[in-house]
């Protein structure tokens, strides 16, 4: 076909590029989220990945000296399948069940998947810009630029914050599988063959992403509700949030909840009493430290609005009780005016990763603001059964830098990964600390004065 292209198809054909490969490299964020969590570790090699794979991409587009829309097309066409089929959920899922450890998994999907979809759609603009033969190379360039970067806004827009929001992660990977497949067709010439290829592709996209997995996604994370087997529990089941099991239930009496959750229930029920009190719980899970349980007064705060409804209708099979509050954990501690008479602090976006902020001195300094005088904070954390592994050593420093001496109770001390209960309260100050020797013992006096 000849290597002429209308302006505005032109520029529409580069638009959709820009949209496609930043919406790919969202898409692609979200996916591994489940599987390495959203750690900064993950994101920012991430994304230097992909911008690596587009300025390879340029350097090869700069070099194409002719057929310049069929390599366009063919490029868009492979891109088109390397989406719908390669960040769909149930090809991320292979991929990270093939390969272990994770980080190598991590790394056949940057490799396989987004690097070679970022490297194909780059060529695009040094490509098309050939294309511009009336124009000075700069205003050629600078209006390329122009609308693919004008895509990428769009794309990293409305995929983010409305297709994923209302229509779920499937919808955003096939929406973008099939605009590269439109300009695939728009390249190509009106043939049966280029027809069944585009055609070929869209039902490839469909499939991968129409896949029936027992998981329910949205734009923060994936749930799944599965049976378990629990000695003497009738009907049990698990509520999995990003692979991870987040809560337990069954339908006995008395009811069978995730250890850590009848442990902190006990805590709030039995040890410290508490009768109609407030309750913060920051990070929402299945919702079960509230089942059945009316006599205090529970506020939830979660990132995803769509968790309440799925943990109701999928695993409580009831309403949850307590308030629901779709927010940041971070911000609501920092902004929010209430006092709660108890924090539990229950965040996390895979297994035993806890987002990066809300890890930090600043973050726990805020969990105590929103307590009461007497207040206390109670965090589920991950951690090794030894609590050795630097980042187990650090998270606790940091927690007592704040709180002074916590409560630290390892509920599964022969495992590699424990649930470590940490319980501080309101009313302790961090304290200088010093050595008992045997030239210097003060023991005894500090035992007097402690009485």
């Amino acid at each position: 076909m000849p290597n002429t292209l209308s302006r505005p198809l032109l520029f529409a054909i580069v638009f959709i590029e820009g949209f496609c490969s930043l919406g790919a490299e969202v898409i692609a964020l979200r996916q591994i989220i489940p599987h390495l969590g959203s750690s900064i570790v993950v994101t920012a090699p991430t994304i230097g990945f992909f911008l690596l794979a587009l300025a390879l991409g340029y350097q090869s587009g700069a070099k194409v000296d002719g057929h310049y829309l069929p390599v366009v097309a063919r490029n868009f066409l492979i891109a088109a399948a390397l989406t719908g089929a390669g960040l769909a959920g149930i090809a991320v899922d292979l991929i990270f069940a093939a390969f272990d450890p994770p980080a190598l998994a991590y790394l056949v999907f940057i490799g396989a998947v987004l690097c070679p979809l970022a490297w194909l759609l780059g060529q695009t603009v040094p490509i098309l810009t050939n294309l511009m033969q009336h124009q000075r190379t700069g205003e050629a360039s600078g209006y390329a630029l122009y609308y693919s970067t004008l895509g990428s806004f769009l794309g990293s827009i409305s995929l983010s914050l409305l297709i994923m929001q209302w229509l779920g992660v499937s919808a955003a990977v096939a929406i973008c599988a099939v605009l590269l497949v439109v300009g695939f067709a728009l390249l190509s010439p009106r043939t049966w063959r280029a027809a069944v290829a585009g055609a070929a592709v869209i039902s490839l996209a469909v499939v991968c992403n129409t896949w029936l997995r027992p998981v329910i996604e949205t734009a923060y994370a994936n749930y799944s509700v599965i049976p378990v087997n629990i000695a003497g529990a009738l009907n049990p089941r698990a509520f999995k949030n990003n692979n991870s099991l987040a809560s337990l239930i069954d339908e006995g009496e008395p009811r069978h909840y995730a250890r850590y959750v009848e442990h902190i229930r006990r805590l709030l029920l039995e040890e410290l009493d508490f009768h109609d009190r407030q309750i913060l719980v920051l990070g929402a899970g299945g919702f079960t430290l509230s089942h059945r349980e009316p006599d205090n007064h529970y506020t939830y705060v979660d990132i995803d609005p769509a968790i309440r409804g799925i943990a109701e209708r999928k695993f409580l099979g009831e309403a949850a009780l307590g308030e629901f509050i779709v927010d940041d954990a971070r911000h609501f501690v920092v902004s929010t005016e209430r006092r709660f008479d108890a924090a539990i602090i229950d965040v996390y976006s895979s297994h035993s990763s806890i987002p990066g902020h809300l890890v930090t001195r600043e973050f726990w300094q805020s969990t105590r603001r929103v307590l009461t005088n007497e207040g206390v904070m109670i965090a589920n954390l991950i951690l090794d059964g030894k609590l050795a592994t630097p980042y187990a050593v650090n998270l606790l420093a940091t927690i007592e830098s704040v709180y002074g001496r916590c409560a630290v109770e390892v509920l599964h001390k022969t495992q590699a990964l424990s649930n470590v209960i940490v319980t501080c309260h309101n009313g302790n100050q961090p304290q200088q600390t010093s050595l008992y020797v045997d030239e210097r013992n003060a023991a005894d006096f500090d035992l007097a004065r402690s009485r």
